[in-house]
């Protein structure tokens, strides 16, 4: 007799796969009945590992709140003791998932403000991608900013498929409200490869040429909140100028100008 494979614990089917570059993909899964979240909030995701104890690393969650399955997005790292694996899955197969939400890039942890500008980096922009899918965010400002800096063009390309799914998806334009639409402004930014926009957001922020570009006015803490996401080094940098610019650190805790994920997943995973 064969002997059956044990089940993963909290497994969760994985039901798309998409792959962007060779450091980039995502994938969605099924949702456990019970999980409830926060779009922003991250869980701890992964597989068996050699020694047949779970290798789990956290990973925020792509989709809203009121999706019916779970979105991830990734980089491939060849020597990764997660993503060399989690990189190679496909339909059908399954994943560990720990169903218990948490993390610092959510509503709750940001005082009442008239535009919110989301920093991103590479795959920081996943909570992003949650947070411009839920209604709260419009329903809570007046302007909302998503910036996404990439080495290369090809690395925006998922970040540029969910702002165009938001503008020209029939459900979410009327769960989000046609008219709130209006107020998502998109700034996409690459370092090596000539694009239309080129250099660091934090360069751009520090000229000033952001604000110029897109017509609003400097970093304010009377009116400006913002979450940040990207590499250990961007969080720093763009804290130290929302700091410059005024702005305090919130928490879940205690709400303030702006946040900074705690657990985005690096290069090393």
């Amino acid at each position: 007799m064969i002997a059956k494979t044990p089940a993963l614990p909290d497994a969760q089917t994985v039901t798309q796969v998409r792959h962007y570059t060779d450091r980039l993909f995502a994938f969605r899964v099924t949702r456990p009945a019970s999980l409830r979240f926060r779009s922003g909030e991250f869980v701890m995701i992964g597989l068996m590992g050699d020694n047949g104890k779970p290798l789990l690393r956290a990973y925020s969650i792509a989709s809203p709140a009121w999706d019916e399955e779970l979105e991830f997005y990734s980089i491939k790292v060849p020597d990764g003791p997660l993503t060399s694996k989690l990189q190679h899955i496909k339909e059908g197969e399954e994943i560990i998932l720990r169903p218990k939400p948490v993390g610092t890039l959510v509503h709750d942890a940001l005082l009442p403000g008239k535009r919110i500008w989301f920093f991103s980096t590479g795959t920081g922009f996943a909570p992003f991608a949650s947070l411009l899918r839920d209604p709260q965010t419009y329903e809570d400002y007046d302007e909302v900013i998503i910036t996404h800096t990439c080495r290369t063009v090809a690395e925006l390309t998922y970040g540029r498929e969910i702002i165009e799914q938001i503008r020209t998806d029939e459900m979410l334009a009327e769960l989000i409200g046609q008219e709130n639409l209006a107020k998502l402004r998109y700034y996409p930014t690459t370092t090596r490869e000539e694009s239309p926009r080129m250099g660091r957001i934090t360069t751009l922020i520090e000229t000033g040429e952001l604000f110029a570009d897109l017509g609003v006015p400097p970093l304010d803490p009377a009116n400006d909140r913002a979450m940040v996401c990207g590499s250990l080094a961007f969080n720093i940098d763009v804290k130290a100028l929302l700091e410059k610019a005024g702005l305090r650190e919130g928490a879940n805790s205690d709400p303030a100008e702006f946040v900074v994920e705690k657990a985005f997943v690096g290069d090393g995973i």
